[in-house]
């Protein structure tokens, strides 16, 4: 197993209620490698986070470890057999670039993208 595939797997498992229910798939082809999630249906609301939030952190970290890895890498949630979402709720948008709205949350910066990639290669 990779290192992308191992930390999603970690991470995602650390917030589910049903750890034996997530399934991670890793495909790689010329745009990189494609990690495709699939949770529990009770546990979606965790991985995914208010308004995205931790769906997008998830994504962020990942597209790190790839590229410590040289690697672009993309994550695909799976909605659940019988979800609720598409009867009347937003589509799902959390890999698209977020709107320049105000966020509730403090925007706080202490460490650039580039002091990680350091971090993670040792320098």
């Amino acid at each position: 197993m990779e290192q992308d595939q191992q930390f999603l797997e970690y991470v995602v498992k650390a917030l589910a209620d049903h750890p034996e229910a997530v399934k991670i798939t890793r495909v790689v082809d010329e745009m990189g490698v494609l990690l495709t999630l699939s949770v529990h249906q009770d546990d979606m609301g965790k991985v995914i986070g208010r308004s995205g939030a931790t769906a997008k952190a998830i994504r962020t970290v990942l597209r790190v470890v790839g590229m410590k890895n040289d690697a672009r890498v993309n994550l695909k949630i799976e909605e659940p057999e019988g979800s609720q979402r598409g009867q009347g709720m937003a589509p799902d948008r959390s890999g698209e670039r977020p709107s320049s709205a105000p966020s509730s949350e403090p925007y706080v910066r202490d460490t650039t993208v580039d002091d990680v990639i350091k971090d993670l290669k040792g320098e």
